[in-house]
C-alpha cells in the first residue's frame, strides 16, 4: 500500500464531500484560505477521469473559487494542479492579497517578506465556507 499525503492528512480540515471528491481547508498560517479539492480515487492525470467527472470537480473548483472571493475578497485567487510530488488529481484554491509573503509570485517561491495575521479566525472562516458550500449545492 502506498502513502499518500493527500489521503492520511492529518492537519486539514474537512470542509465538504460528496462520493467523488472533498473539499479541506488547508492548515497554512500565513494563507487562512487555502483550500485544495482532492478526486478520492488515486487518479494521476485529469485526462483520465471521465468527462462527466472533470466536469463536477472544475464545478466545485470553481465553487470554492467564488465562496472564497465572497468570503475574503481577495486581490487574486490562484488556482494551481501540479501533482509532482504527489500524484493524485487535486487543485489548489489559494486567495492572494498583496501583502503576503509571496505576492505576486507563487506561493511556493521565494519568500519577498514578512506576512502578517490576516486576522481571520480560522474557526468562523470554516463555519463560513460550510455554510456557503452548502446553500450552493442545495
Amino acid at each position: 500500500m502506498i502513502s499518500c499525503s493527500l489521503c492520511d492528512a492529518d492537519q486539514e480540515t474537512l470542509l465538504w464531500t460528496d462520493s467523488r471528491c472533498r473539499v479541506v481547508l488547508v492548515n497554512e498560517p500565513e494563507y487562512s484560505g487555502y483550500c485544495r479539492v482532492i478526486w478520492h480515487e488515486h487518479i494521476k492525470e485529469m485526462t483520465d477521469l471521465a468527462e462527466s467527472d472533470r466536469a463536477h470537480l472544475m464545478q466545485i473548483v470553481f465553487r470554492v473559487e467564488q465562496i472564497l472571493r465572497e468570503i475574503m475578497h481577495p486581490e487574486k485567487i490562484n488556482l494551481a494542479s501540479l501533482g509532482n510530488q504527489v500524484p493524485h488529481v487535486h487543485w489548489h484554491i489559494i486567495p492572494r492579497f498583496t501583502d503576503d509573503a509571496h505576492f505576486p509570485d507563487p506561493v511556493w517561491a521565494a519568500r519577498k517578506r514578512d506576512s502578517k495575521s490576516d486576522g481571520l479566525d480560522r474557526a468562523v472562516l470554516t463555519q463560513r465556507l460550510r455554510q456557503s458550500f452548502a446553500d450552493m449545492l442545495n
